[in-house]
């Protein structure tokens, strides 16, 4: 959507969320005359973005036609990609996935390897949903690192070798013959959790721990990129005390300190067998007593790096993201510890720190929600 004044897309906005269903609510919202509100209204069914949805109930005139998005009018194509594994998900323009698919998978195989492999489940998916490759209007993808926005490429990822500057959203395009959007994972996971669970909280901060740390933040409703994408980039935040060398290259980065290689090394200093974040998280859900101090510990560390965002940004809901979620109230008790005690009263007030409910769909949903609201701006008009 462009959000300009009256345009196509707004009104398809105002549409879609069901803010408005008729002409008459629709000029109300808009202050368009009536004969333009119908010009508008023409470009939208002529692009079949919106369909006839019944009546309303006559109060003694001519019964108003309801009008109605329609979410069938296309599909997107949504990937979330991980360190280990990825997510490919087909989705409906109402944000329903309709096929999808998970495997293991390793992102230093490659950008083409990788990219071969989601377009293949993209392909495999749509066969099974029954869906003509036509009909795929967009595809959006997540990547586990800095990510220029607006080129569609990462920006020297420190756990993606062979990917720096490779331009995916040019190779998706190509290959589908549509648009394609790409961003940073958790970018994408804080887009999917808002729009799931949390669409009223305008100040809303996601924070992914797997393999590596990071957060989406999404302010006064809009999600924050910074001037080149790299907002949120908390995992190479310095951490005092620590020598540990980064992927990036730096000293003491808190994705050194406290991401799944970090805690699986510290458990295999401790004679316990761990080689991935999923072997840690393996051994914190059977109850072993190292795994659990390890991942509370690793909270307590996250968590005064969240105070700082807290203290600076006063969100209202902080979500806890990323496989190590899945660690419940032992990785929920460190960071909540840290931050009421590092924050002052008025920012937590009402603050709650809470574990992602979207869980591992989160960032196929949000790659959703990113290229279904560019597609729909493009084809709804100006």
């Amino acid at each position: 959507m462009n959000g300009a004044s009256g345009s196509s897309a707004e009104i398809l906005g105002l549409i879609r969320s069901g803010t408005a269903s008729t002409r008459a609510e629709l000029i109300a919202k808009t202050g368009l005359s009536r004969s333009t509100m119908a010009q508008r209204l023409s470009e939208l069914f002529e692009a079949n973005l919106i369909v006839g949805g019944g009546e309303t109930p006559s109060t003694g005139g001519r019964p108003a036609t309801r009008l109605a998005f329609n979410d069938a009018a296309g599909v997107v194509v949504a990937a979330a990609l991980g360190v280990t594994g990825n997510r490919v998900a087909v989705v409906d323009l109402s944000g329903r996935i309709l096929a999808e698919h998970e495997e293991a998978h390793s992102i230093a195989d490659g950008p083409t390897v990788t990219l071969e492999r989601i377009a293949g489940r993209a392909e495999d998916l749509l066969s099974e949903a029954k869906i003509d490759r036509g009909e795929v209007w967009g595809f959006g993808v997540g990547l586990p690192g800095p990510v220029e926005f607006a080129a569609g490429r990462p920006i020297s990822p420190p756990i993606m070798p062979g990917w720096d500057g490779f331009p995916v959203a040019d190779w998706l395009q190509e290959h589908f013959d549509c648009a394609a959007l790409v961003d940073n994972d958790v970018n994408v996971m804080a887009l999917g959790e808002r729009e799931q669970y949390f669409a009223a909280e305008d100040q809303f901060i996601f924070v992914k721990l797997s393999t590596g740390v990071g957060a989406g933040l999404i302010l006064n409703g809009e999600l924050q990129r910074g001037d080149q994408g790299s907002a949120g980039d908390i995992g190479h935040i310095y951490v005092p005390g620590h020598d540990v060398v980064c992927e990036c290259g730096n000293v003491g980065c808190l994705e050194a300190i406290i991401g799944g290689r970090a805690l699986a090394r510290r458990l295999r200093a401790e004679g316990l067998p761990t080689s991935s974040s999923r072997d840690v998280l393996e051994r914190v859900l059977a109850g072993d007593t190292a795994a659990v101090l390890a991942v509370r510990d690793a909270g307590r560390e996250l968590g005064l790096v969240i105070a700082g965002l807290v203290n600076s940004l006063n969100p209202a809901v902080v979500v806890l993201g990323g496989i190590f979620a899945g660690a419940g109230d032992h990785l929920l008790a460190g960071v909540r510890e840290a931050v009421y005690r590092r924050s002052p009263p008025l920012a937590t007030r009402h603050l709650r720190i809470v574990a992602s409910a979207a869980g591992p769909r989160a960032g196929v949903v949000g790659a959703a929600a990113i290229i279904t609201g560019h597609v729909l701006g493009e084809r709804g008009g100006q």
